[in-house]
């Protein structure tokens, strides 16, 4: 489903991504775990094509992405993003913001597209929420729109940049409830967390980043149970010990 060889990405004198090469199998769910600044968000960002690498390739179900050539919305369409703040219209319901892009982007009839987002919202248990705007519901209930937002799109794969960190803790729960839900469901996964129990339960390999690089990989036990790297255990220690 995703394919990166060679991956590099600077700002200015700053070399976030030295050399990454990371893959993603269909229906597999990936959590990039790692310190701050260790290019987690920046990756996720390349993927969807956010940020353009310096140098590269990334391919998307089987397209390699010209920056040059390539129209970078058709591949942003196949990726959906949900980021750390939810970034909802705040003067537009939550029926709306969900319909937003199928109307406008992927130019579906406005009837077919708010069938969709009400199949989904109740897929997210926010069937009553409809009708609301943002202002009117917690940050999880934010989040689990931004989450039906990016689904409205029909994409082949989430991504997801620490979606529960802005949240307070009790509502942290309920979003990630939906993203076990999703993964069961068979959707292509990459999410960026620092909630460690969640990746323990829900990823089929956790990827540990380090100073731009992947330092270690493997399933869930392997990384938490017997890492190999010294970094990925000081990290490790470090995060048990919060």
């Amino acid at each position: 489903m995703i394919d990166v060889q060679g991956l590099h990405k600077s700002f200015g004198e700053l070399h976030v991504l030295r050399g990454i090469d990371f893959h993603v199998e269909p229906g597999e769910v990936v959590v990039l775990i790692g310190a701050s600044g260790s290019g987690k968000s920046t990756l996720l960002r390349c993927l969807n094509c956010l940020e353009i690498p310096n140098r590269g390739t990334i391919t998307l179900d089987g397209e390699a992405i010209d920056v040059q050539r390539s129209d970078l919305n058709r591949a942003r369409q196949k990726v959906g993003m949900v980021f750390q703040q939810f970034n909802l219209f705040p003067h537009r319901t939550v029926l709306e913001n969900i319909i937003e892009a199928p109307v406008h982007v992927k130019k579906e009839k406005r009837d077919a597209a708010i069938q969709t987002a009400r199949m989904i919202l109740s897929q997210v248990g926010l069937a009553d929420k409809e009708a609301s705007y943002p202002s009117q519901l917690s940050g999880g209930q934010q989040q689990r729109v931004a989450i039906a937002r990016a689904l409205a799109m029909q994409p082949q794969a989430m991504l997801f940049d620490e979606p529960t960190s802005a949240l307070d803790p009790e509502l942290v729960g309920e979003v990630l409830a939906v993203m076990k839900e999703l993964a069961r469901l068979g959707m292509t996964m990459v999410v960026v967390t620092h909630e460690m129990g969640f990746a323990r339960e829900v990823a089929d390999r956790v990827i540990f980043m380090a100073d731009g690089v992947i330092a270690e990989e493997g399933t869930p036990e392997q990384i938490f149970e017997a890492p190999q790297e010294q970094k990925t255990q000081d990290f490790l220690r470090a995060v048990r010990q919060i």
